[in-house]
């Protein structure tokens, strides 16, 4: 960590992430192809009924991060003080209530699925679409939120590798399950939600096997499924934050589904549908370059090697850029054929290519926001780390959504984007940079 060439060791740590993040990525967008073709002439609909899902399903996806990353962080430290009980319990604690939550939200999102949809923008016609989905999906939540937290802890363990092959197994089998429930079974937006639980649970067990597997430092034990109240306490404090920035996350999308409602219709949710996942494909591979940013950037700020912190910092905005730059060149200059994979519809086509190009404008430079949260979250300074992660989308994106429509109509809603995405990277690189000037002056003082 102190010693190694700053860029192989970025590549080294981030390679397992960067590959379990964009096979994630790759499936969304694969899901999402599948459902606009087999649709055919009501695949703006379909696809539509997708974007309204996914927010709710974050929701899920929110609670098993804040179990895992708390999970996770008593289960390390538990293993470095030589605490192998705690450990345990807090495996088994992370366990029990993956699964209670799970059922918990599960019956909760079922009883007022209707309502829900609406409020996050469901059309008459997308709404059909919408509930085929997610009443898959919200009966195995217990799957997800399992499933995820249950990877973290592994991540935890030592074992990124075997994290990353979970990943990989999950969203590879759902590519695989897709086209068989999607066109062979005929079962449309209800077949993609079927074979995305079926792929999670396979996941999930494959997961789990390496906890009862005997291989893993902590061994699952049945008794210890049972929570510990004390651990139940730590885990709430630590994943608080995960949850309420995923929570926020779900409740920007409120806002912008119910403008494109307002101003563009079911076309314009259908665009940003599409515009979505293939933003994952760049966003999710930037999340796990600051994976292994935050483990080099942590080490060396303990050891006060703050010359390697800034060239690490360097590094990784480096390729976070290089990384970028070529799906805002396809993006922005090819919109209408990567339109054109998802549906044919001619209006969709227009609509969407016309929104991409715009959205995609600062592209290039959103490593900033990411390495800069992960910067400060690797210092140990929670309060800029948590002011950065909101940023984008609540501090910035939620007012201009609000805001520049009244204006502007439609384009308002596309160019909240790019500027909210302008200011959260400027804000990010100005708090490095003052963080950088600090140490800089510091280290004069010393002199």
């Amino acid at each position: 960590m102190g010693t190694e060439k700053v860029s192989k060791l970025l590549f080294r740590l981030s390679a397992p992430s960067i590959i379990g993040m964009l096979v994630y990525a790759f499936y969304n967008v694969v899901d999402t192809i599948f459902i606009g073709r087999a649709l055919g002439e009501e695949s703006v609909s379909g696809i539509g009924g997708l974007v309204i899902a996914f927010p709710i399903h974050m929701l899920a996806m929110g609670i098993a991060i804040g179990l895992g990353i708390g999970g996770s962080s008593i289960v390390s430290r538990a293993l470095g003080s030589k605490e192998l009980h705690k450990a345990e319990k807090a495996l088994g604690t992370v366990f029990f209530l993956g699964i209670f939550l799970g059922f918990a939200y599960s019956f909760t999102g079922l009883f007022f699925l209707e309502s829900l949809l609406k409020i996050f923008g469901a059309t008459p016609g997308i709404m059909p679409y919408a509930r085929a989905y997610l009443e898959i999906i919200m009966a195995g939540s217990a799957v997800f939120t399992l499933g995820i937290a249950t990877e973290d802890l592994v991540r935890a363990e030592g074992n990124a590798r075997y994290a990353m092959f979970g990943m990989i197994f999950g969203a590879g089998l759902n590519i695989i399950l897709d086209p068989i429930f999607i066109f062979w079974l005929d079962m449309g937006v209800r077949g993609a939600a079927i074979a995305t639980v079926l792929s999670q649970l396979a996941a999930t067990v494959f997961l789990l096997r390496y906890f009862l597997s005997g291989k893993s430092s902590v061994v699952f034990k049945p008794e210890l499924l049972v929570p510990d109240m004390t651990i139940s306490k730590e885990l709430a404090v630590i994943g608080i934050g995960p949850f309420i920035i995923e929570a926020s996350n779900s409740t920007m999308m409120i806002f912008v589904n119910n403008a494109l409602a307002t101003y563009g219709g079911d076309v314009s949710i259908a665009a940003f549908g599409i515009i979505h996942r293939l933003l994952m494909l760049i966003f999710l591979p930037l999340l796990g370059i600051s994976f292994g940013l935050q483990p080099i950037v942590g080490y060396n700020y303990g050891a006060k090697q703050f010359s390697r912190v800034a060239e690490s910092v360097k590094v990784a905005l480096m390729v976070s850029t290089l990384f970028s730059l070529p799906g805002f060149l396809l993006m922005f200059f090819f919109p209408e054929p990567i339109i054109q994979i998802f549906s044919s519809d001619p209006e969709l086509t227009a609509a969407g290519a016309r929104a991409m190009k715009i959205v995609v404008l600062i592209l290039p430079f959103i490593g900033f926001q990411l390495v800069g949260t992960t910067v400060f979250q690797a210092l140990g300074k929670p309060v800029p780390a948590f002011v950065l992660s909101l940023a984008r989308q609540i501090l910035f994106l939620l007012p201009l959504v609000l805001i520049l429509p009244r204006f502007y109509g439609l384009d308002g809603v596309w160019a909240a984007f790019p500027i909210s995405d302008f200011l959260a990277c400027g804000l990010a690189a100005g708090m490095m940079w003052r963080e950088y000037r600090k140490y800089k002056n510091k280290e004069k003082q010393k002199n």
